[in-house]
């Protein structure tokens, strides 16, 4: 089962991957498109837990990127917050 929000956060993800230019957030943001591409096609989708740390985790890499990073973290968390709202929980 795919998840399409996921696959499109990831996709923003890489996007602002490509738009950063310090190498630290580059890999940051590549290892989180890389991870929200996995949970797109896992067997089970994540929690609320986990996608409240990828949250806070983009949050902090917003501030670090210019426009373009900004507008691809942007993005990528209004898909991830359209997933959130349909996992059941908290």
């Amino acid at each position: 089962m795919t998840r399409e929000q996921l696959r499109t956060a990831s996709d923003h993800l890489r996007q602002a991957s490509e738009a950063a230019t310090d190498d630290e957030l580059v890999e940051r943001l590549h290892d989180q498109s890389n991870q929200f591409a996995r949970l797109a096609t896992a067997d089970s989708g994540p929690d609320h837990g986990r996608l409240a740390r990828h949250l806070n985790a983009l949050s902090e890499m917003r501030e670090q990127g210019g426009n373009d990073v900004k507008e691809h973290i942007d993005a990528a968390e209004a898909a991830i917050t359209a997933y959130r709202e349909t996992v059941e929980g908290v």
